[in-house]
C-alpha cells in the first residue's frame, strides 16, 4: 500500500491505517453533495483515510468524489483507506454481505479497506434506517453480534470485499465476547468510539492496547451538535480555556491541539483520530497537525480535562441488552 507508514498504524491483520482520518457524517440539514465536495478537498489537502457509513446516506456522493480524484491522477485506489459501517438494521447474518455489497455498489468500488459493526445493538430490519412503532418509539431487535461477526464479517473479509474488519461503540466486555468466541478467525482490528479531552477513554484505550486493537477517536473536536443525537446544552469543547491557552502557546487552533492530543497518545493504544468538517479552511487546518508537538505538561493538562462527558448517548437503545454505555468503559 502506497501510504506514508510513519503516519499509519499497523493493524493486527498486517494492514496499515492512516492515523488521521476524514469524517463524513453530517446532520440532515447538510445537502448530500457537500460530502462529495468536502471529500475532494480533503484528498487534495492530503487526507488518505476516509471514514464513512451506510447510515450517513452519502456514499454515492463520496464514491463519485473518490473516482474523480483517481481519474485525475491525484490518488490511486491503493492510496485510499476507506471505512464503511454495518448499520443496525443489517446485523442478522443473512443481511450483512448484501449490506456491504450495497455500499460497494453506491461507491463504485470493488472493496473497502475496513468494514465495522456500527453498534453492538440491532434495530428491526427493513428498508428504512430506523423503524418506529405506532407511538414513535424506535423498534429494537435482538441479534447476537458474535454471530454477526463470525458468520458474516469474517466471510466478507475472506471474500475480499473488505481488507479488515472491526467494531464501533463496543465496551470492554463486548470486545471480550468476540475475542473469547470459540473458533474466532479474525480479531477486530479497531474499536471506533467517541473520544476527546472531556471523554478521554483512558481505561478503554489501555484495554484495547493490551488486546492489539486500535482505538479510533470520533467526535475528537466535540460534536456537530445534531439535536437528534446531542443535547443542546452540551459544553463546547473547543471553547475550553485550557485547550485555548495551549493552542495560543503553540500558535495553533484549539481543534489542532485536540487532534494532536489523540495522535500523541499513540504509544499506549490511541493514535488514530477522525476530523470532520465540510469547511475548506477547517479541512486544511485539521490536516496541519504533524508539524508541531505537545509537551508532556500540555498532555497532562489536557488529560486533566476529562469529565467522562459523552456528547452521544444513544438513549433510544438504553434498554437494549447490548446497550454499550452502561459499563465503565
Amino acid at each position: 500500500m502506497d501510504l506514508n507508514h510513519s503516519r499509519s498504524v499497523t493493524l493486527n491483520d498486517g494492514n496499515f491505517m492512516p492515523v488521521l482520518g476524514f469524517g463524513t457524517s453530517a446532520s440532515d440539514e447538510v445537502p448530500k453533495n457537500k460530502a462529495g465536495e468536502a471529500t475532494k478537498v480533503a484528498i487534495d489537502v492530503g487526507f488518505r483515510h476516509i471514514d464513512a457509513a451506510y447510515f450517513y446516506q452519502n456514499e454515492e456522493e463520496i464514491g463519485k468524489a473518490l473516482r474523480e480524484k483517481m481519474a485525475d491522477g491525484t490518488v490511486k485506489r491503493e492510496d485510499i483507506f476507506y471505512t464503511t459501517k454495518l448499520w443496525l438494521t443489517f446485523l442478522r447474518q443473512e443481511l450483512v454481505r448484501p449490506a456491504l455489497e450495497r455500499s460497494l455498489k453506491k461507491l463504485g468500488l470493488d472493496y473497502v479497506d475496513l468494514f465495522i459493526i456500527h453498534f453492538p445493538f440491532a434495530l428491526k430490519p427493513g428498508e428504512e434506517l430506523v423503524l418506529k412503532d405506532a407511538s414513535g418509539e424506535i423498534i429494537l431487535d435482538i441479534v447476537d453480534f458474535r454471530d454477526t461477526w463470525e458468520v458474516s464479517l469474517e466471510k466478507c473479509k475472506d471474500a475480499g470485499l473488505t481488507k479488515s474488519i472491526g467494531v464501533s461503540n463496543f465496551n470492554d466486555k463486548q470486545l471480550e465476547m468476540i475475542l473469547n468466541k470459540p473458533g474466532l478467525k479474525y480479531r477486530p482490528v479497531c474499536n471506533q468510539v467517541e473520544c476527546h479531552p472531556y471523554l478521554n477513554q483512558s481505561k478503554l484505550l489501555e484495554f484495547c492496547q493490551s488486546k492489539d486493537i486500535v482505538v479510533v477517536a470520533y467526535s475528537a473536536l466535540g460534536s456537530h451538535r445534531d439535536p437528534n443525537w446531542v443535547e443542546r446544552d452540551s459544553p463546547y469543547l473547543l471553547e475550553d480555556p485550557i485547550l485555548n491557552a495551549i493552542a495560543k502557546k503553540h500558535n495553533r487552533s484549539p481543534g489542532q491541539v485536540a487532534l494532536r492530543y489523540q495522535l500523541q497518545r499513540g504509544g499506549w493504544g490511541g493514535g488514530v483520530v477522525l476530523a470532520k468538517s465540510f469547511n475548506e479552511k477547517r479541512i486544511k487546518e485539521n490536516f496541519q497537525v504533524f508539524d508541531f508537538e505537545l509537551t508532556p505538561e500540555d498532555m497532562k493538562a489536557i488529560d486533566g480535562l476529562n469529565r467522562n462527558f459523552r456528547y452521544a448517548k444513544f438513549l433510544f437503545a438504553v434498554d437494549h441488552p447490548h446497550y454499550p454505555l452502561s459499563e465503565e468503559y
